[in-house]
């Protein structure tokens, strides 16, 4: 009976020491090996692993990348949610303009099964009611105070109210944006591309959102904030808040 008590006790240790923590699973999904080369390259300054679990990003949730541009995140997050769970990758008409052939590229023959491609605009996202886990807003938090001819127009509050209303009670709102001089408000984000993480903060919380915490892990004290995101002095080098947010 000991002997088998002993068998036993070794297995469960065994299985203990093989089962993937969440930390292993970022960093497996940062280092699985269908990832381009470009991504690799990118992880560098955007250091992926540790966003991923500062956001926390469970195995078998849904997740909205809203505004997922080429689609950098939207294939990280389809390997650390897995094949139980799901990723939806939004684009708008101006958006996929730009990015329209790395996504070709990435999307080819559903090589991300778990992922699901939106379009639609700010005004009208098209999201299910209480129907995701999370929503990320990498770099694109400060474009609802974005104002140009090629740009649509953005109701602030129907905006927030669509992804409050589509996220679970508890969802997690995770925002990365380019962080402006303090005291600029949403001024910045005109010619800079830029907000100021102090506003930033005070309206998403207006907007219904509690404040769950910060990341340092995206700055860069030699960032002056003066310079446009796609000077290339500063381009993929900016300083950045990373946000947590929950809807109560």
């Amino acid at each position: 009976m000991l002997k088998v008590f002993k068998i036993l006790s070794l297995i469960i240790i065994g299985l203990a020491i093989n089962t993937p923590t969440l930390a292993n699973t970022y960093t497996d999904a940062v280092d699985n090996p269908a990832r381009s080369d470009a991504d690799r390259e990118r992880d560098k300054t955007s250091k992926p692993a540790a966003v991923l679990e500062f956001f926390a990003v469970q195995p078998g949730t849904r997740v909205l990348d809203l505004f997922s541009g080429g689609g950098y995140y939207s294939e990280l997050l389809s390997y650390a949610v897995g094949p139980a769970g799901q990723v939806i990758a939004h684009t708008n008409d101006v958006y996929e303009s730009s990015a329209g052939e790395e996504t070709a590229i990435r999307f080819k023959d559903n090589r991300l099964a778990n992922v699901s491609r939106l379009t639609s605009e700010m005004d009208n996202l098209g999201l299910e009611q209480a129907s995701l886990d999370m929503i990320l807003m990498v770099l694109s938090y400060h474009d609802i105070y974005y104002i140009a001819d090629y740009w649509p127009k953005v109701d602030r509050d129907q905006f927030f109210k669509q992804i409050r209303d589509s996220l679970k009670p508890g969802g997690i709102l995770a925002v990365i944006d380019h962080s402006a001089q303090p005291g600029s408000g949403k001024s910045a984000a005109q010619a800079l591309h830029r907000i100021d993480e102090v506003f930033a903060k005070q309206d998403i919380e207006s907007a219904g959102f509690v404040f769950d915490g910060a990341s340092e892990t995206l700055r860069n004290p030699e960032d002056t904030r003066t310079l446009g995101v796609f000077d290339e002095a500063i381009r993929r080098k900016t300083d950045r808040f990373v946000y947590r947010f929950i809807k109560p």
